[in-house]
């Protein structure tokens, strides 16, 4: 079976960091018994593909939870449905080895996003399809059969809906539990897994699962298996993710549409004084102008030189996202994560095209997230941006305004926060942290040089619940390939990146803590 991550030697940036931990042995392949684990896993794989995981259908996420618990009941673990309504979450218990060992708490979810049948380039999103890319760049498909055979290309994907996001992973571990098991040996760390039954909906009810089961769910670490790669597709440790916050400001003009010819250069239009005050939060390089909205973030040099360790390839970036230069919030991609962000996600304002009338619009509404760090958590930037509303002169009210506020007040608009989510909030564990060292020895085993290491991801996973019910350091220990379109129609795993997946979950599990 080929094996498709080659080792880069360690970069001077990150060697401190790696030097915090005890000396690792020399990598070597990956076992046989790693390899057979890894090839029958793969039926596994396929079969739980077989079932959908919307996470908007009770019954579908039913019948994951009871096929993921009788694979881990097959592997020795005590496991026992969370009480989550309609849509129970699955703890799944290794009984603890003899002697004080660390406990780690295994996070990944079951569910997926919903599918437009149609728009996938195979017979149903729920088959999952073999594919290999062709010369001229088209995806081709494969006899599925072609898995039982000798030989297996890395660059063969699987296409099916949670074929990366996020069954995957937890098969993978599955495939690593086999392995160090054939081999005789046991992980060097007691384990529970969490498979959430709602990530795909933002989690919203993870904090309260969590508080209804802290007993069970002790633990000294959690490692997150969830995400893509960096780009690059080097074994990647991330240590902590942004959360997010959204509001919702409506600018008010008249107090109904008004006749753009009777009333133009008389009546104030909403849109025009919607766009001055979004044109007051940013400059032109693209940073915030809210008074104090980064205050309190300091990148000290370890975290700058992780960053810079980062093997970003921005002008690929750029040239990917079709854009000529970033915006100047930080020195790099990497650092720009970890300031908050400030986005318009959407503006309204009367009609365009072929419905758009000559009238002075009643109201102009714009949808706004940001994106929180540790530093700034929801509250407070909610109060900053509250702040600058008004220093450019509006008066907030608390719904549509009154006549007698209308009277009093030339410039009027609300500001509604949207409701906290388990991604609200932003969590970062120390890259020096006893759960980063372990993490790191486990890579080094496996691959024979350090993981790109990222301080702070810019998207948002429901850590923030969890961590804050918990007490527990975190980091996310991502395995499957970047390009592979999740959430979107046609995704995909790449066999390269599921085969080193489980190589390197066995290398961790194995290592002490």
């Amino acid at each position: 079976m080929p094996w498709s991550f080659r080792p880069h030697s360690m970069s001077l940036a990150v060697a401190g960091l790696v030097a915090l931990a005890a000396l690792p042995v020399l990598a070597g392949p990956p076992s046989d018994a790693t390899r057979q684990a890894a090839r029958a896993s793969l039926q596994e794989w396929i079969d739980v593909l077989a079932l959908p995981n919307d996470a908007n259908v009770p019954a579908d996420i039913q019948k994951n939870v009871a096929w993921f618990a009788r694979a881990f009941e097959r592997r020795g673990f005590a496991v026992s449905q969370l009480a989550n309504g309609d849509k129970p979450m699955l703890l799944a218990t290794q009984a603890p080895a003899a002697g004080n060992r660390k406990t780690v708490l295994f996070y990944a979810h079951l569910d997926g996003q919903a599918v437009k049948p149609e728009e996938w380039q195979q017979s149903s999103p729920w088959k999952a399809t073999l594919k290999q890319r062709t010369a001229d760049g088209r995806w081709a498909e494969l006899p599925i059969e072609r898995l039982q055979g000798e030989k297996i290309d890395p660059e063969w994907r699987v296409f099916a809906r949670s074929s990366s996001d996020d069954k995957a992973p937890i098969v993978m571990l599955l495939a690593a539990l086999d392995a160090l098991k054939a081999e005789g040996r046991e992980a060097g760390v007691d384990i529970k897994v969490l498979l959430d039954s709602e990530e795909e909906k933002g989690s919203p009810t993870l904090g309260r699962v969590i508080g209804e089961n802290l007993q069970a769910l002790q633990a000294d670490a959690m490692v997150v298996l969830d995400g893509p790669m960096h780009a690059s597709n080097r074994p990647t440790l991330v240590f902590g993710n942004r959360g997010v916050a959204q509001a919702t400001l409506t600018v008010y003009g008249p107090s109904q549409e008004l006749h753009s010819g009777h009333y133009g250069n008389y009546a104030a239009n909403p849109a025009q004084s919607l766009a001055r005050l979004l044109a007051s939060m940013k400059d032109d390089e693209g940073r915030v102008l809210v008074k104090g909205y980064y205050d309190g973030i300091e990148l000290d040099s370890q975290a700058r030189a992780v960053m810079q360790a980062v093997p970003d390839d921005e002008a690929a970036l750029r040239r990917r996202l079709g854009i000529a230069q970033a915006e100047s919030v930080g020195g790099s991609y990497q650092e720009a994560m970890q300031y908050p962000s400030l986005n318009v996600r959407g503006l309204q304002s009367a009609e365009v095209g072929p419905k758009a009338r000559t009238v002075i619009p009643a109201t102009a509404v714009a949808e706004i997230d940001m994106r929180t760090v540790p530093e700034t958590p929801p509250e407070r930037l909610e109060k900053l941006l509250r702040a600058h509303i008004e220093a450019q002169g509006f008066h907030l009210t608390e719904g549509a305004p009154s006549a007698d506020e209308r009277a009093r007040h030339p410039r009027l608009a609300t500001l509604k926060m949207g409701g906290v989510s388990a991604s609200g909030s932003a969590v970062r564990t120390p890259l020096d942290a006893p759960v980063g060292q372990w993490l790191r020895r486990g890579m080094d085993r496996a691959w024979g040089s350090a993981p790109v290491q990222i301080r702070m991801m810019g998207g948002t996973v429901p850590t923030g619940a969890a961590i804050q019910a918990l007490g527990i350091p975190f980091v996310i220990v991502p395995l499957v390939n970047a390009d592979n379109n999740q959430h979107s129609f046609n995704e995909n795993m790449r066999l390269g990146n599921y085969f080193d997946g489980v190589h390197s979950l066995v290398n961790m599990l194995a290592e002490p803590f």
